[in-house]
């Protein structure tokens, strides 16, 4: 989603700490940047700086042509103590390892160090808000705000708090990733993976399991899925495309007419059980690299954030 007009620099001055400089805490960090804010990125690594500034110009063309003002690389500090950094943050934005170890020790110290008032969130794609809390003497003030890669591009972050976070703190987290430009959605439960990691493994899964069997190419899997539900999908989710799919009469046409088929294509699928033993892994490794390895991954990252930006400004609508 674009920069609206009027959202530009709603966040201009307010400073966000980024905890770990990786391509997630990049991808924040150009966004924030974007939107006016200054950004320190706290991250142990002694190159983190040059990591992070070379991604942030590689992220500064489509940024613009999303409409947001160009990236001021001024507002960009680095900071490897973690009290030091999150001290005068507004916004903590972790983007660690996926290990809840890390995940405990961040935000005991974070949570001592940060205001009060600053929002604790965390990118975590799995690790739920509960189980990060532990060790902090006030849980409820962490909440999820898991993006999906690259961050500065796609517009959906899912917004899961825990059972001790306040509807009013879920509301400012929410309104926070409006202001940056992003689709904020709240998880109303906490659940392994939240959501969208949960429906798009689903997919994975039964390539996975098509390209085991022979059916397909891992290659031409993609291609069906990118020419058929990927395009799909990109305009109105499967409830809403089945709908649809039911004509004049809706999804209770469409579920009474293929409801049997589907119950009976889920049946097939379970019948033939998916696990990423050595076998499986060698062979999906061996196709995905036949399929794309004779280009760089730097190359590909780019094609595919023109495609998305494309994609992105085709289904803008008009602001009112």
């Amino acid at each position: 989603m674009a920069a609206d007009a009027h959202r530009q620099y709603a966040l201009k001055g307010s400073k966000a700490t980024v905890v770990g400089g990786g391509v997630i805490g990049a991808s924040w960090a150009a966004l924030f940047l974007a939107n006016g804010m200054r950004v320190t990125v706290n991250d142990p690594d002694p190159d983190i700086a040059a990591k992070v500034a070379a991604y942030v110009a590689g992220a500064r063309p489509s940024l613009l042509a999303l409409g947001y003002p160009d990236v001021d690389t001024a507002n960009l500090a680095f900071e490897a103590d973690l009290a030091r950094a999150v001290a005068d943050a507004d916004y903590v934005q972790e983007c660690g390892p996926e290990k809840v170890g890390f995940k405990h020790d961040v935000w005991a110290q974070a949570e001592q160090a940060a205001p009060q008032a600053a929002l604790l969130l965390s990118s975590s794609s799995g690790i739920p808000a509960s189980e990060q809390s532990k060790w902090m003497q006030q849980p409820g003030r962490l909440v999820i705000g898991h993006p999906f890669n690259p961050p500065h591009l796609m517009p959906l972050v899912e917004v899961v708090p825990s059972d001790k976070t306040s509807p009013a703190l879920t509301a400012r987290a929410l309104d926070f990733y409006a202001a940056v430009g992003k689709v904020p959605v709240e998880i109303k439960k906490e659940s392994a993976g939240f959501v969208v990691n949960r429906l798009q493994t689903a997919l994975f899964r039964e390539c996975v399991s098509l390209v085991a069997q022979g059916v397909v190419s891992a290659g031409d899997a993609d291609k069906l899925v990118v020419n058929s539900v990927g395009l799909r999908w990109a305009t109105g989710g499967p409830f809403f495309s089945f709908h649809l799919g039911g004509g004049q009469g809706g999804f209770r046409h469409f579920i009474e007419h293929l409801g049997p088929a589907i119950e009976y294509w889920w049946k097939d699928m379970s019948a033939h059980p998916v696990a990423l033993d050595e076998a499986t892994r060698a062979l999906l490794i061996e196709q995905v690299e036949r399929a794309y390895g004779g280009v760089a991954v730097q190359a590909l990252s780019a094609e595919r954030d023109d495609k998305e930006v494309a994609v992105l400004k085709a289904l803008e609508r008009p602001r009112q």
